[in-house]
């Protein structure tokens, strides 16, 4: 193919780089293939090598590309679909029967003031348990779901004589919340940026973008639990169906 020139293009040159590079990725690519070196995508495109830079930093985002460290730009894979509405029923609690996470930890914490503010539990302690989420082996989601204490009894901190592990006590605070009636949930969901621990337990960097879910239980006395789920932005397509997610092409 030719060299394509865009100074004459009036919208900034990295943006129509951007789509020019997503055809190219769609027609000339496969999935995991390694992109030529910065020098001669730059001269194929007649573009600086840092224009070239910001539209590959900007398909990264959008998931079209992985950086891998020894091995240089590849094509990513599609999206992954991923399920967010209740399985089972219209509305279920965390940790009933076919809920795809991963309860890790248990702590009693003074929540976030928004998290706070939905409770309505001022400054008080209350349950957060940690919870992941893991499709084919890669990390996608990370959660922390907020629980008063007065909802449900606090977890025996020894069981049998042994001290009970943070998972054990989010177990047994999760079977506590069971026992009550779900009248209802409701959810939303943001654009945001990966906190230093979310991104960490993600495999990506402090800043880059998520998906925030925020996810509020209702009973009959009014709100339950809180739980902020945070889904990596550049892998994750969210369905709110009952249905299984379908795969979606990135971009």
């Amino acid at each position: 193919m030719g060299t394509t020139r865009l100074e004459t293009v009036p919208e900034p040159k990295y943006w129509h780089l951007k789509t020019v590079l997503s055809d190219a990725l769609d027609s000339e690519f496969a999935v995991g293939e390694i992109l030529p070196n910065e020098r001669e995508l730059a001269a194929r495109f007649g573009v600086a090598r840092a224009t070239l830079r910001q539209a590959l930093e900007q398909l990264e985002l959008e998931g079209r590309l992985q950086r891998r460290r020894g091995v240089g730009t590849t094509v990513a894979p599609p999206r992954v679909g991923v399920g967010v509405g209740p399985e089972g029923g219209p509305y279920v609690w965390p940790g009933a029967p076919g809920d795809a996470w991963h309860t890790e930890d248990h702590e009693e914490t003074v929540p976030p003031a928004p998290v706070a503010r939905l409770l309505d539990t001022g400054g008080d302690a209350v349950h957060a348990l940690r919870r992941s989420r893991t499709t084919s082996g890669q990390p996608v989601a990370t959660e922390v779901l907020y629980i008063p204490a007065h909802v449900v009894c606090p977890p025996p901190a020894e069981q049998d004589g042994h001290s009970a592990t943070g998972a054990a006590r989010a177990r047994a605070v999760l079977r506590e919340l069971h026992r009550m009636p779900l009248a209802g949930q409701d959810r939303t969901v943001e654009l945001g940026s990966a906190r230093a621990e979310d991104a960490r337990r993600l495999d990506r960097l402090p800043g880059a973008p998520v998906l925030v879910v925020t996810t509020r239980y209702l009973i009959d006395s009014g709100t339950s639990a809180v739980a902020v789920s945070t889904f990596r932005a550049d892998t994750c397509r969210l369905s709110f169906s009952d249905s299984d997610a379908a795969p979606l092409l990135a971009g």
